[in-house]
């Protein structure tokens, strides 16, 4: 089997890294690309494993020095891909495993044109609200920042190779293994996107508009 660098995005809580992690822990074949990032780190997540957590100043000479394949500025913090990894993971034969946000995607899109690309959507709003709030980790102001950029980032659901509805973790992980498998006709078929997209965001602007 030919493998691909896969990215995965989606906007924050629609659980395109608990996709990815359950992909990795299925297969032999995927490995995580694991990306440099400046934010703190949350609780249980390890540096080298989760992420390789480095201070701004850091980051910023790893862009001057061109180690990054793709990098951007996301909820305040910086997020970039190491260009090692792709190289490392065609080596070895395996899925190299992007869960990044649609910045870098489209970067990753220019750059590494053999890539394959899915969006994670929520099938709701509400469901995207309610798993922004229930994680407890942060303030109503950061997830208020957060639903107001997920109202971009589902705008862009259409420039992917691939969108999955993540309403049942396990069928949205087994659409996702279709595509690495080459069988996206096995994938689970959804409402037209534009009338999908349009309801989930305007369930968000609800929410936004009634917290004002």
């Amino acid at each position: 089997m030919t493998t691909f660098p896969l990215v995965l995005s989606a906007p924050s809580g629609a659980g395109k890294t608990t996709i990815a992690r359950r992909l990795h822990d299925r297969r032999g074949d995927v490995v995580f690309s694991v990306s440099a990032t400046t934010r703190a780190p949350r609780p249980g997540e390890v540096d080298g494993v989760d992420y390789h957590f480095v201070a701004e100043d850091e980051f910023r000479r790893m862009i001057g020095a061109g180690e990054l394949i793709e990098w951007a500025e996301v909820h305040g913090a910086f997020y970039g891909t190491p260009l090692a990894n792709v190289g490392q993971a065609a080596e070895r034969g395996r899925f190299l495993l992007l869960d990044i946000d649609v910045q870098g995607a489209r970067q990753i899109r220019a750059a590494v044109p053999e890539a394959v690309h899915v969006f994670i959507l929520p099938p709701s709003g509400e469901t995207l609200v309610q798993r922004l709030v229930g994680r407890g980790s942060e303030d109503d102001v950061r997830v208020q920042r957060r639903l107001k950029n997920a109202l971009a980032e589902i705008a862009t659901a259409a420039e992917f190779d691939h969108v999955v509805v993540n309403d049942d973790l396990d069928e949205a992980v087994a659409d996702v293994n279709a595509v690495l498998e080459g069988r996206t006709g096995a994938m689970r078929p959804h409402p037209p996107l534009p009338r999908l997209t349009d309801a989930v965001r305007a369930e968000i602007e609800r929410h936004l508009g009634s917290s004002v």
